[in-house]
């Protein structure tokens, strides 16, 4: 690898790469500059004025899950250094960055992990046909003929890729498919978490960083979805300079590639990924420099902004009347001819996928509160519920139980319609609905435990307990039903803006772009901050084909399409008092319901441990999913232990009204919530001494928990950072052995 990079990457190359990553850089942060004062602007002016948007129904999780390891395991990984497979135990904690340590004992001892994968803008690959063909396409001429030995070679049936266009792939295989579909749920999950890494509640930097990436790529003639804007702020800006130097450093340096085609590919990832590395460090420095400095500005602007809040107004409006009477002849037709004919079809392959996977959602909630309720009134009471209840609020974390949900949206076509709106891929709307029913699945599920934990108060018996579950249930269903309509119906709108606006600009751009800077006049000098022309030509373009989308909509609402709710279907204050409950402090359920189990006979923790050692267990991380081997009730490929479990929502609503109508005992095993890993029976003080001791995922060992958190996962897009052993960031060198391997 040293002789690659120093051959093809030397000192000269190293300094124009530089050079040119500075130029796109400073070109992109004029446009960022611009697009900051005007989403300040537009951020104070909704603070003032507000959107009228339905009030949500259900309540969301203000103190967000954390301390949870999200799925931990071993898997095999491809070591590029010594060209073998190894075996490493890998976890995914709450912040989904994949850790890989040596093994399970480095893990117990905190030994520093040997890499943190950020997975944003990385793709998911099942198969080595499918990697070789994206490699083969990367790098022209080197697509391997028949015969020849590949670049990887992999000792099982069962692979995963990790595949990003510019930084280095990882590669781990599996022993079974079962492993293999785990994994992939999990990593996807992951993908999807990280590639979401502009934060929601970031109502000035982001929406200023997004616009600018849209403007800058409208100013290279680049409209349509971009498939790389995955990440943060960083990590996207990183993959904007790609998009550009790659394909130049290409063409430069794959005629000067020798060997066979294999090991001309494998150099070309080596180069693409040191390269990668280096715009990152530039790109962050740069960006961090650009934003201090605007938040330096902001307390000055917002001060204007408040001064002159009604002049800005009026003088934007002003601007827009003149644009809108400059463009709005032209744009009509543009939308009458080319736009409005498809808006239903696009709508309608919107919505099936999107509506069967929110339908999914709301099945899964019903059949885990349910399966949780069937076994409340099998175990005797409230005497499990916190344990129940601890999984239950992790459930819209559980890559395997969602699972079925995010399958819903693959389906997502756009045939014929992609090509003729220039859309790259789906992809983006599918992760944006996946997203979506993962929020509204945790919203239904925090809802569901404020409301329980209020019917707890009242001390119910068991019969009481289980009808109040029921009953609190289908009150929940009621709001999500609510709320699933309202975020279905704003998810659809967003994305025929998505897909339409784009389109209609480059059609509007020959004959109306070079006629914007003479509107700029229009604009006074002290408000051209929060002003620009451009946003207010979109804007305008944006009104004209906004109509005709509100009304595709609201016609499927009308006809209850895939269960719309009419807009005049308002619920408002149908709970005035649940925000109210929203307000406290976040339940812990292991705390106040799964502590001591007098009743039982089982003691949660051992009777000498101390209120401080029980609290550092109780905050100790434990796998939402564990990859273990474990037969459970409830579990699909598992043989329960009462009969058959039921599927369906009426055989589940029929066996629990049975249950509760009948008084029988409970069966000779406990039935658990439906968990993908059977949890061991807390330890007497008798049999503790004999057991082995308890995983490290669950206990720590002693002193250590508190100390003992997840890494967190490194911003970097190239998706690995090395822990040195005391604490220094890694320097990245190279090194190559007699035989020729490569080392970093």
């Amino acid at each position: 690898m040293g002789d690659v990079l120093s051959t093809h990457l030397d000192d000269a190359r190293r300094q124009h790469i530089a050079e040119r990553t500075g130029k796109i850089l400073t070109e992109f942060l004029r446009f960022y500059e611009d697009q900051y004062g005007v989403a300040l602007f537009n951020s104070m002016r909704h603070e003032i004025e507000g959107t009228g948007l339905p009030q949500a129904q259900l309540l969301w999780r203000k103190v967000p899950l954390d301390e949870r390891i999200i799925f931990s395991g071993n898997l095999f990984q491809y070591q590029e250094d010594n060209k073998k497979w190894r075996n490493r135990f890998s976890l995914v904690p709450h912040n989904y960055g994949l850790v890989l340590y040596e093994n399970k004992v480095a893990y117990e001892r905190q030994v520093p992990p040997r890499a943190i994968i950020n997975s944003a803008g990385y793709k998911i690959l099942t198969s080595l046909d499918q990697y070789l063909e994206l490699v083969g396409n990367s790098l022209p001429g080197t697509s391997s003929k028949s015969g020849t030995a590949p670049i990887l070679k992999c000792p099982t049936q069962f692979p995963l890729i990790l595949w990003h266009p510019s930084a280095r792939h990882y590669y781990f295989c599996m022993m079974t498919e079962a492993e293999q579909d785990k994994w992939q749920a999990v990593l996807q999950d992951c993908i999807r978490h990280c590639n979401n890494g502009i934060p929601e509640n970031s109502k000035v930097e982001g929406p200023a960083f997004t616009d600018a990436i849209r403007m800058y790529r409208q100013s290279k003639e680049l409209y349509g979805t971009w498939e790389m804007l995955c990440g943060n702020e960083v990590q996207i800006l990183s993959n904007l300079v790609m998009e550009e130097l790659g394909p130049e450093l290409k063409a430069e340096l794959a005629p000067r590639l020798k060997g066979k085609p294999q090991e001309r590919q494998r150099q070309w990832i080596q180069i693409s990924d040191a390269v990668y590395r280096m715009v990152y460090e530039q790109a962050k420095a740069r960006f961090e420099a650009v934003l201090a400095k605007l938040q330096l500005a902001r307390p000055a602007m917002e001060a204007t902004i408040r001064t002159d809040m009604d002049q800005i107004i009026t003088s934007k409006e002003h601007l827009a009347s003149k644009i809108r009477a400059f463009i709005l002849p032209k744009a009509e037709v543009c939308v009458r001819n080319h736009v409005q004919p498809y808006i239903p079809s696009i709508l309608e392959a919107l919505m099936v996928p999107t509506s069967q996977g929110f339908t999914e959602v709301r099945d899964v909630f019903f059949k885990e509160v349910t399966d949780m309720n069937l076994n409340v009134i099998n175990e005797g009471g409230a005497d499990k519920l916190g344990e129940y209840m601890e999984k239950l609020s992790q459930l819209a974390y559980h890559p395997l139980k969602m699972q079925s949900c995010y399958e819903k949206m693959e389906p997502l076509r756009l045939d014929g319609l992609q090509q003729r709106f220039d859309v790259s891929s789906t992809a983006v709307f599918k992760q944006r609905a996946q997203i979506h029913m993962r929020e509204q699945m945790d919203n239904a599920v925090y809802t569901f435990e404020t409301l329980l934990h209020q019917e707890l108060g009242k001390g119910p018996t068991k019969e009481e307990l289980c009808k109040s579950i029921q009953r609190i249930l289908e009150r929940v269903l009621k709001k999500y039903d609510y709320d699933s309509s309202s975020v279905r119906k704003r998810f659809f709108r967003e994305a025929l803006l998505q897909i339409t606006i784009p389109f209609l600009l480059k059609k509007l751009a020959p004959t109306c772009k070079s006629e914007l800077p003479r509107f700029q006049e229009l604009i006074f000098e002290d408000f051209a901050r929060f002003i620009l022309v451009e946003n207010t030509y979109e804007e305008v373009v944006l009104q004209t084909v906004m109509k005709d989308i509100l009304q595709a909509v609201k016609e499927a609402a009308v006809q209850r399409k895939h269960n719309l709710y009419r807009d005049s279907m308002v619920m408002h204050n149908s709970d005035p008092n649940l925000h109210l409950l929203a307000e406290g402090a976040p339940i812990d359920w292991g705390e106040e319901y799964g502590g001591s189990m007098g009743d039982s006979g089982s003691p949660s923790v051992p009777e000498a441990a101390t209120h401080s050692e029980k609290r550092r267990r109780a905050k100790q991380v434990v796998s939402v999913v564990q990859d273990e081997e474990a037969e459970l009730p409830f579990e699909a490929g598992s043989e329960p232990l009462s009969p058959a479990s039921p599927d369906s929502v009426t055989e589940l609503r029929g066996l629990l009204a049975q249950d509760l109508r009948a008084e029988s005992p409970p069966p000779a095993g406990p039935l658990l919530n439906g968990a993908l890993s059977q949890e061991s029976p807390q330890p007497t003080a008798a049999s503790e001494a004999s057991s082995p001791p308890a995983s490290p995922l669950r206990q720590p060992p002693p002193g250590k928990a508190a100390d003992l958190e997840p890494p967190k996962p490194s911003d970097q897009e190239t998706g690995e950072q090395v822990s040195s052993p005391d604490g220094c960031p890694p320097i990245h060198t190279t090194t190559e052995d007699s035989a020729g391997v490569q080392t970093e």
